[in-house]
Formats: structure tokens, sequence, C-alpha cells
């Protein structure tokens, strides 16, 4: 009997209505401006769709282009109400949205189930949004995909940087990982505090810190892999809440950032 890991924060995060969903992500990747890379890697935002979806949609839209030939995703995004040591797999057979059912590639899961580092926890995936949010956009994007879902908790850069060798692949092989940079700032902080978390992002220092980005610890396990593979980072789009549906007085932060070969 498979085991389904149902939609959390649909109805909150962004709508539960499949029409309205598809409708809303569509037009959020319509207005994303083509920029000509193609991602090995991308950092993407995981707030509500109405604050963070422009931002996300500028990263995802880097896919069209390439979209048929991806066919896996390694999704990680940190825990933000279970504590966790390492990576957790989700034990699930699929993930479902309001847009679909998304097959999970047990293959995957199984060459790095003997790490130290990885576990399973139906617990840290069932209310975390980190890594929910980004399904509606690959969804819309990728016409034939599976998805490796991991919530990160505790760990080193480098514990990160061996899962993600393990499951680097080629081409077909997409790595996504999921978070927003720094939270309930001043708008003017803010946009200083995440240029310069950005900045050094594009210049591949890590660790990057929690209180800078909510996924440092994926971040910096991708910074390593991506010193190994000779990835070179782009800065697609950065901006907070102020910017997008918020008030000023607190914002989140949010970039896009795609990694070249």
């Amino acid at each position: 009997m498979s085991t389904i890991r149902t939609p959390a924060v649909a109805g909150m995060f962004y709508p539960a209505d499949p029409r309205q969903l598809a409708d809303d992500v569509q037009q959020m990747l319509s207005g994303a401006h083509p920029n000509g890379l193609i991602p090995k890697a991308l950092i993407a935002p995981h707030a509500g769709y109405i604050y963070s979806g422009p931002i996300a949609a500028t990263a995802y839209a880097t896919l069209k282009p390439v979209a048929s030939r991806i066919r896996r995703v390694v999704l990680l995004g940190p825990t933000h109400r279970v504590a966790v040591r390492g990576l957790a797999l989700s034990g699930a057979d699929a993930f479902d949205t309001p847009l679909g059912r998304v097959l999970l590639d047990t293959d995957a899961a199984r060459s790095i189930a003997h790490l130290p580092q990885v576990t399973v926890s139906p617990q840290a995936h069932a209310l975390e949004h980190s890594l929910e949010v980004q399904l509606p956009f690959l969804q819309a994007v990728l016409p034939d995909f599976k998805l490796v879902p991991l919530a990160v908790g505790m760990a080193t850069s480098e514990e990160v940087a061996e899962v993600l060798e393990t499951l680097w692949g080629g081409e077909e092989t997409l790595i996504v990982i999921s978070s927003d940079l720094s939270h309930y700032l001043p708008y003017a902080t803010a946009q200083r505090v995440d240029h310069d978390t950005v900045q050094d992002i594009l210049k591949l220092r890590q660790p990057i810190e929690h209180d800078h980005a909510c996924g440092g610890t994926p971040i910096s396990g991708l910074i390593v892999a991506a010193r190994k593979h000779h990835l070179a980072p782009h800065l697609l789009d950065l901006r907070n809440s102020g910017d997008t549906a918020g008030p000023r007085d607190q914002v989140v932060g949010y970039a896009a950032i795609a990694f070249t070969g």
C-alpha cells in the first residue's frame, strides 16, 4: 500500500482550488523574464505566493527551455516545525498537491539511505511548507519528473554536500534549495542584510547563517558542492515582502539564484 503525503498549506500559502492555483502560477511564470541560463541548481523562496511567488517564478522560469530533459528534482528545505538531526526523507511514495500527484524517486532515496546523516521522518514532512510550496511551480514547468524531498535539520555543510553528491546525476537531475532570507527586519535594514547574504552566496562563501537565511544549512551544502563542480551562481531576483504585498516595518527577504555549469 502506497503512502501519500497530503498538502498541509493549500488554502493558506497558495490557493487550494486547482484552477485558481494553476492560473496564479502561470500568471507569475508569464511575468518572469527569461534569462538564457541553464541551471543545475536553484535557490527559491517559500513564503505565501502573494509575498514570494513572483520571486520563485523568476527561478522556475529558467527551466522552460530544458524542462523536457529534467526527470528528477532533488528538493531540500529547512524544517520549521519538527526538529531533525541531519536530512530527513519522508517515507512516502508520493506528495499530493491541488495540481495532482508527484511521485517520489524511491530508487534515489534508497541510494542515500545508508548515509549516517540521512533519516526517515514522516513527521518532519507532514506539516512542512518549505518543500510543499515549491511543488506547484515544478508541476507547472516540468512535464514529467520524480521528486527526492529532504527536510534539512541540524547538519553540517559537508553532510548536505555528501547527499547532493550522491544524487548529483547529469542534466536529468535538478537541485532546488528552498529558503527565504532575513526575517522581520525593517525594510532598509533587510535590503542591506539580504544584499550581503546574496553576495556571500554569489562568491560561494559559507556557512550562511540561519538568521540571514532560514535555509542556510542546505544553501551552505550547495555552496560546497558548487565549488567542487565549478558551478557559477547568478542572481535572478532579490526582493522582500515590502516590495510585493506586505508592510515595510517588518519584512521577509526573498532571492532567486541559479547555479550553472
